[in-house]
């Protein structure tokens, strides 16, 4: 096994001990207090940081299987399964603050506004995956396309805004709708593109479901 192959397992590992910390936090009775006299709740943090660490790690997968031409099918299929298990674990953790940080986005119409998002983004990928592991039966392997590496660019800006409570752009846009802060907005665009990369995936890939 190469190295960005390596790499991609390792972020998926850090993924699964993620969820694991997740679920048992949300056994327990722990309420995380927040970062002085700011609006960013503890967990919060400390998730971001860890989102973010395994973001890097996507990019760099990328680089090196590229730089040292170690592109293979393998990489190609398991590294679009480790974003999206990254992305929408991390999205449903937003959805659910009161486990962690009852004072985090307490508003209803928020909420159920990102839970419609985080459903959409979901809801594609498991229809792109579903085509993707057709695909894999039929002896073929489908790349990640340009849409759906902007989709997710946008999911990895948008996600660690959300946990640090529209941070720091909270500064300028805190009297502003909650619906219309930055972080939001990102988070709409994510959503969007999601829809549109999901759309041009099928239409591309529309041979898949034809009988040989």
């Amino acid at each position: 096994m190469n190295l960005p192959n390596k790499i991609t397992i390792s972020r998926i590992v850090l993924i699964v001990v993620t969820i694991i910390s997740m679920f048992v936090l949300s056994c327990i009775d722990f309420q995380a207090p927040n970062i002085g006299d700011t609006n960013i709740n503890l967990v919060y943090l400390i998730y971001c940081l860890v989102f973010i660490i395994a973001a890097l790690t996507d990019f760099l997968d990328g680089y090196l299987a590229r730089k040292l031409n170690q592109i293979t099918s393998f990489g190609k299929f398991l590294d679009p399964i480790a974003d999206k298990l990254l992305n929408d674990s991390m999205m449903i953790f937003i959805l659910v603050p009161q486990l962690y940080a009852p004072n985090q986005r307490s508003d209803k119409t928020m909420l159920t506004i990102l839970m419609v998002c985080v459903i959409l983004m979901i809801a594609r990928d498991l229809v792109v995956d579903g085509v993707r592991l057709i695909a894999v039966q039929k002896g073929k392997v489908i790349a990640a396309n340009i849409f759906g590496k902007c989709k997710t660019v946008l999911q990895m800006v948008a996600i660690p805004m959300l946990l640090l409570n529209d941070w720091p752009f909270s500064y300028f846009d805190s009297s502003w709708p909650e619906f219309l802060q930055i972080s939001n907005i990102f988070f709409y665009l994510a959503t969007l593109m999601s829809i549109i990369s999901g759309i041009i995936y099928l239409v591309q890939n529309k041979s898949v479901f034809k009988d040989n």
